[in-house]
């Protein structure tokens, strides 16, 4: 399917450049993500291409390609730098390898609520990780708020860190694999579309996850035990190729920028909704749900101090620089 892109790009070009003065210029935009169709994210970014193409008068398409049917989290960053996709939606953690900055939200018990988060990347700690993003090559076009990021398991509730020793945890990246062993217990990473099977196998005893997508995967059906400290707040980033960016007319661009703003908004309101009607809904379904008491909270963030010195480590002044202003609030 990305055979041909430079071909696709040239024709892409010279349908703009037949395009009306006033309106706008046609274009074919494609945007790869993997998400689940009914995860809020997708809903909202769904909702985006349509918001772009009717306001354009169709001139401007945007092609989405929903669930891994182009790419896979895996290839997504590259495909997007390299320009074999033009725009791409994928998890900040992924994006962590090529920009270390973004492992911020990867970092535990960084953003205390939803509004901190918004307020944040609105200001100049969102337009520090732009500009990163920016120089490897990729326009940060919204900022997707996928919500906290919880622990399930099978063997017992996890009530302090001590309890996590001896379990397997999958994980979703670097920084939540350090948090995991500082707490005791040992990583195994892989795709969500395997965390099923691997917990209903016993491969691993336990997972990391949101809470919308464990519902969506039906963890309840394999493990019994929820944990809620909300550790991370995860993003994921809508992201375009900064070459493909800069050859789009100015209105096009405008266009693009304003119904992004409107759906980042849309989806950060539904992110908090989403995880309290989700874990309420896996209670209901039979699982074992204890919420880690605030006045609990420090003995947490203290077992967790080195995963913070591996994100300064990896992220290095840019990272402190993060780090300094989110502690400021």
């Amino acid at each position: 399917m990305l055979a041909g892109c430079s071909d696709k790009k040239e024709t892409d070009k010279g349908e703009a450049a037949t395009g009306s003065g006033d309106g706008y210029e046609e274009v074919t935009i494609r945007l790869a993500y993997n998400l689940p169709q009914d995860h809020h994210i997708a809903i909202g970014v769904e909702n985006f291409a349509k918001e772009v193409k009717e306001k354009s008068d169709g001139k401007v398409n945007v092609q989405v390609y929903p669930a891994g049917q182009l790419l896979s989290d895996k290839d997504m960053n590259q495909s997007i730098l390299s320009g074999g996709v033009e725009m791409g939606v994928n998890s900040s953690t992924l994006w962590a390898s090529t920009v270390p900055a973004m492992g911020i939200f990867d970092v535990p018990y960084v953003f205390n609520d939803y509004s901190a988060v918004g307020e944040a990347l609105n200001g100049e700690f969102g337009d520090k990780l732009r500009g990163a993003m920016e120089e490897k090559g990729a326009k940060v076009l919204m900022f997707a708020d996928y919500g906290y990021v919880q622990f399930a398991n099978n063997k017992r509730q996890l009530k302090s860190p001590e309890d996590f020793k001896g379990l397997k945890i999958r994980s979703i990246g670097d920084l939540p694999s350090e948090l995991i062993q500082a707490y005791g217990a040992s990583p195994v990473f892989m795709g969500g579309g395997e965390v099923y099977m691997a917990l209903q196998r016993n491969t691993v005893d336990g997972a990391t996850s949101g809470t919308t997508a464990m519902l969506q995967r039906k963890y309840d059906e394999v493990t019994k035990y929820l944990t809620i400290n909300n550790y991370a707040y995860l993003e994921f980033l809508l992201a375009v190729n900064k070459d493909f960016w800069d050859g789009l007319p100015e209105k096009t661009q405008d266009l693009l920028t304003e119904v992004a703003g409107e759906t980042e908004v849309w989806i950060r309101e539904q992110a908090e909704k989403e995880d309290s009607e989700s874990a309420k809904a896996l209670e209901e379904k039979g699982m074992d749900v204890y919420v880690v008491p605030q006045e609990d909270l420090k003995e947490w963030k203290e077992a967790a101090a080195p995963v913070r010195d591996m994100f300064v480590e990896n992220a290095g002044q840019l990272g402190q620089e993060l780090l300094d202003m989110v502690d400021e609030k």
